[in-house]
């Protein structure tokens, strides 16, 4: 099924802006909003350009002002006349190590990456069951598999939280047109880990996105990517010793 009107959060930068130039290569119009509406306004400027066809809307948004969250995707809706699918994808990874003072970045991290990301959930579902269609799209993390150290403690929990919200969803809304998947991307290169040049098997973003895309557009229930090496990988992360799993970290 090809859907034609895509929402995409946190499209300004990273995951959310190479997904929308992969998206906008295969023709989808798109909803772009974020907080940064001058990136946005870039990257309409560059989809207008290279693909001309392709309708381009912008808003700007602050997920974690929830009533801004409903209110914005009800206007997508009404400039886009139907959404087919939401990508839920704005986060951040700030934070460190609990118990050393960094409660305020954590805490920032938990909100935007799990409350946040529950009030964008709630306002598709809630315009797909009106539609009695759509697709919801949630970006958890390979994190989401275990437990981490250090900046990753809060994050890979928010991400964990994600992946059994978005389960929970797809079961609650089985057997009817709403299809719902989490992606479980890897290591991508982006302004959010621009400091974890070390981490194994990293991608460029246009690589990653590239693969995040085709995995939505298959709407499965769940997805690693990209699939190599990380759909092998996630299999033996699950049952790695902590010991290994702290040099991970």
């Amino acid at each position: 099924m090809f859907r034609q009107n895509i929402i995409i959060t946190g499209a300004s930068s990273g995951l959310g802006q190479g997904m929308a130039l992969e998206f906008a290569k295969q023709g989808a119009n798109l909803g772009l909003c974020a907080r940064r509406t001058d990136r946005l306004e870039a990257l309409k400027a560059q989809i207008n350009d290279t693909y001309p066809n392709v309708k381009v809307w912008l808003l700007a948004l602050d997920v974690n002002d929830h009533q801004q969250v409903f209110d914005v995707f009800d206007q997508f809706k009404e400039l886009m006349g139907n959404v087919d699918r939401v990508i839920v994808n704005a986060g951040m990874g700030k934070g460190g190590s609990i118990g050393t003072g960094l409660f305020e970045a954590n805490k920032q991290t938990a909100q935007t990456n799990f409350v946040a990301a529950l009030a964008q959930c709630e306002a598709a579902i809630k315009i797909f069951r009106q539609q009695n269609a759509g697709h919801l799209v949630t970006v958890s993390s390979i994190s989401a598999l275990r437990g981490f150290r250090r900046a990753m403690t809060v994050y890979a929990a928010t991400k964990a939280g994600l992946t059994s919200l978005t389960e929970g969803i797809r079961l609650d809304v089985m057997n009817t047109p709403i299809a719902v998947t989490c992606v479980h991307p890897g290591y991508i290169k982006t302004e959010i880990n621009d400091h974890a040049d070390g981490a194994p098997f990293m991608v460029d973003a246009e690589t990653g996105c590239r693969a995040m895309v085709k995995a939505i557009n298959k709407e499965p229930a769940n997805c690693y990517v990209p699939s190599y090496p990380w759909a092998f990988i996630q299999l033996i992360l699950r049952v790695l010793p902590d010991k290994m799993l702290r040099k991970m970290s």
